[in-house]
This record gives C-alpha cells, structure tokens and sequence, in this order.
C-alpha cells in the first residue's frame, strides 16, 4: 500500500541544476513531483528574479509538471499560471490552516474549481484531522474575500471526497477508491454521528462543516482490514509509539539548536 514521488520541497530552495537530476533521474519510472508552489509572494519574486519567469512556468520549462505532479499551495499564482496547470493535469492541493498558519493569504480555489484545474485538499503535516481542514477551507475563503458565497460546502466536498481520491487513485491504478460499490477498496470510517436534522445526500457536506468531529470516529478499516474499533487501535502500539516519538523528537531539537549556535561557516 505504499507508491511515491520525488518530493522537491519549495521552488525557492530548488535549483535549476537539481530540478534537471530529478527529472533525469525520473526517466522511465511513471511518477511525478511533489512541490510546493508559491506559498509565499517571496517564492514567486525568487523565481523570477532567479529564472526571468514565474514558477510554474520555470517548472513546466523543466519538465516537472504533468498529470502525477501534485503542486502544493499555489497562493499566489496568476490565470496564466492556472491556465498551464490545468492544460499538463498536474494536481494542486490547498492546505488552508498551514497557509492560515504561515500568514501567506488564500489561495485562488474558487477560480480553480470553476476552471477545471484539478484540486484536492491536503493538510501540509498540521495536523491529521482532515475535517478540520474542512472547516478552515470554507471559513478561509469567506473572511478574505468577506463574501459568504465563497468556498461553497459542495465545492470543498468535491476537493475532499471526489478529487483526493482520483489523486490517490493516479497512485494506486486500479484501486476504486472513494466508493462504496462492488469491487471498490474497502476504506471506511465509522462515525458516531446523531444529527438533530434530517441527513441527506444533498446536505451532506454541511454536516460534515458543522457537525462532524475527529473525536466521532469510532472503527476504521483499510483494505478492509480493522485497524481500529471502537476507538481502540488493532495494530499499532499507541503508547509504545508516542514514547519513542518524544525521545526522537527531543533528539531533533538539540541538533536544530547546535547547527542555530554553531552554524557552518
């Protein structure tokens, strides 16, 4: 259940000489890019003080975009830069509350989503509760457009539940994802939900802003094979896990801290 790609990290911190080894490197293996794409106003000025051109046309020229490069943000893009995102299929995804986060603005998903560019929604390792990135989508957009029409709740249903799974499906060819139907993978969760108004197909994306929480999941199955059940992991050691993730982490640190002290010159 594993597939991947060559993760590039941002524009800005990746030069022309690395983009062309990649690419190179990529040759004959049927995969893509993972970058992320003007998160920030600085990454588009390093781009075009660096290239002459803006990002996704510097990437496009190096042959990264394409139908399984996922381009992460994509803030402060302008429509000729949607208009060649969308006619090589690469994929963009909006991580909203990392972009609340860092303070780099909202992006353009509106436009996206009336323009065809195919787009999911992502998290950006905030954290891994995915209806909270539901929520902040469609509040976002509001405020800092300060038009409640904005980021409509079917529109974030369709990046969360349709798109992301013809994105993982890019990955994992032939496995229906996104389905309950004869044949589809058996990816489910359980949720423990008792809405005090009528739950229909056409209102389900509401509930899911307004009354869904990740404390509701109570089974999970992959693949359908339990790994959780009632609120209990079947394959994990939660506690043993978390221990050695603080000893880790800690390590982590004390070298962020020498490297800041002690910097190489």
């Amino acid at each position: 259940m594993l597939a991947a790609s060559f993760g590039l990290h941002a524009s800005l911190t990746v030069s022309d000489a690395t983009l062309a080894a990649c690419v190179a490197a990529a040759d004959g293996l049927d995969t893509g890019f993972h970058i992320h794409v003007a998160e920030h106003e600085a990454d588009a000025y390093d781009s075009v003080q660096k290239s002459g051109k803006r990002i996704v046309h510097r990437l496009h020229d190096m042959g990264i975009l394409g139908p399984k490069t996922i381009l992460a943000h994509c803030v402060h893009v302008d429509p000729w830069e949607l208009a060649t995102i969308r006619e090589t299929g690469s994929w963009v995804t909006h991580q909203p509350r990392s972009n609340m986060n860092n303070a780099v603005g909202a992006a353009p998903i509106d436009a996206m989503l009336a323009g065809g560019v195919k787009l999911g929604l992502g998290n950006d390792g905030f954290s891994n509760n995915m209806w909270a990135d539901w929520k902040a989508a469609y509040l976002l957009h509001k405020v800092a457009h300060r038009d409640p029409r904005r980021a409509p709740g079917d529109g974030i249903a369709r990046m969360a539940l349709v798109n992301n799974a013809r994105l993982a499906e890019v990955f994992f060819p032939g496995a229906p994802l996104g389905a309950l139907a004869p044949g589809a993978v058996a990816d489910v969760i359980l949720v423990d939900y008792h809405p005090t108004t009528p739950l229909t197909a056409g209102n389900l994306p509401w509930h899911i802003l307004f009354g869904f929480e990740a404390s509701m999941v109570t089974t999970t199955i992959a693949g359908g094979r339990v790994l959780m059940r009632d609120r209990q992991l079947l394959t994990l050691d939660e506690a043993a896990i978390t221990a050695r993730s603080r000893e880790l982490a800690r390590a982590v640190w004390q070298r962020y801290e020498h490297h800041a002290l002690n910097p190489i010159p």
